[in-house]
């Protein structure tokens, strides 16, 4: 059990956090893309990133995982870009630390969207059962190209000031 929870049940909870923040994330990325201003959409992609971290940690796990390495690295991502937007207030240097650093948190969301999907869905086990098959890693560089020119839109377009 976990927060009164049975495990499957959790595990929904922290799937449909970790959709909310991802899909809330596409939204804050397209924004800033058009150059707007942060808006309700970055703090839910904030806030539910956040969760989803935090949810992570909560599983019932005794041992050092790839999953909560990208958990404690998430967490300082997001702290990063949290000092940016409330600190910082997005200005000077501040303003491409926030996108380095949220961004990279959302690209970890993404990252372990592909490892979930290759683990549980049947058609993608197929083509990569172990994670470690050319299928997988294609998906990954696909979704880490997508990120870095991403990265580099942003923060050529995103002038909040």
């Amino acid at each position: 059990m976990t927060l009164g929870m049975s495990i499957a049940t959790f595990t929904v909870v922290h799937v449909v956090i970790s959709l909310i923040a991802i899909g809330a994330g596409v939204v804050a990325c397209a924004r800033m893309l058009e150059g707007r201003r942060l808006d309700s959409w970055n703090s839910v992609f904030l806030l539910f990133t956040v969760l989803t971290t935090v949810t992570g940690f909560l599983f019932p796990i005794t041992v050092f995982t790839p999953a909560i390495g990208v958990g404690i690295v998430s967490s300082v991502a997001l702290a990063i870009a949290l000092v940016a937007l409330h600190v910082g207030r997005l200005a000077g240097a501040w303003r491409w630390i926030y996108v380095a650093s949220a961004l990279f948190a959302f690209y970890l969301n993404v990252f372990v969207l592909v490892v979930q999907s290759f683990q549980k869905i049947g058609i993608l086990n197929r083509f990569a059962p172990t994670g470690s098959e050319p299928p997988f890693a294609v998906a990954q560089g696909i979704v880490l190209l997508g990120f870095i020119l991403l990265g580099f839109l942003v923060l050529r377009r995103f002038r909040p000031n």
